[in-house]
């Protein structure tokens, strides 16, 4: 069960309207390597892991992630909010505009919306942790994109506080495929998938 809590993990508080910065960080709301993707890949992997530290900690990065979707839902809303028709006109939102208003879709920042097929859950811990390391590592240069891009101190100070949390994340995510290792056969890590044979295994005895 999760317990919601009325106020965002870092703040957003945008005096000015930007959208065509919108248009950029849109997608990290829906976009291939986004917060949607990766709350939903982490929540979504748990399920299977062999071991408590693992499930525990996948929990944890899945909800935190629903709380970063929920910041960058806020910075999209307040940089096209009060929009003239001129900034539309003039502005990269223009096409996202016409099929959206002004609503908070998963989109890409290439316009396309978002695809279940971008995150992954193998049922194997060492390829779904390999794959959570390298999700990570892709949100940080995502959020490192974005702020060469962006000139708004208002938009960067979040920004930069969601890429510190990729970074902790990622090393969070080394650290359980450590815990992995130590539980499987050091001479080969391949040898058989705890999140399948051993339930195999018992289900035979």
């Amino acid at each position: 069960m999760f317990v919601y809590e009325k106020k965002l993990q870092y703040p957003v508080k945008i005096q000015n309207p930007n959208p065509k910065l919108a248009s950029i960080i849109i997608t990290q709301y829906g976009g291939p390597d986004g917060e949607l993707g990766a709350s939903l890949r982490y929540l979504s992997q748990r399920y299977s892991m062999p071991y408590p530290e693992l499930k525990g900690l996948l929990t944890d990065i899945g909800t935190e992630e629903l709380g970063h979707l929920e910041m960058i839902g806020a910075l999209v809303h307040q940089l096209t909010r009060n929009l003239s028709d001129t900034q539309l006109e003039n502005s990269a939102f223009a096409q996202y505009f016409v099929d959206h208003t002004v609503g908070v879709y998963p989109a890409a920042a290439a316009g396309f919306p978002w695809n279940a097929a971008s995150m992954a859950v193998k049922g194997d811990p060492i390829t779904d942790l390999t794959e959570d390391l390298a999700a990570e590592q892709k949100a940080r240069t995502t959020y490192d994109n974005i702020l060469r891009l962006s000139d708004d101190p208002d938009v960067n100070n979040v920004i930069k506080f969601l890429r510190e949390r990729e970074v902790v994340h990622y090393q969070r995510f080394g650290e359980l495929l450590r815990i992995t290792q130590d539980h499987l056969d050091s001479r080969n890590f391949y040898a058989f998938n705890p999140e399948f044979d051993i339930r195999q295994d018992t289900c035979n005895q």
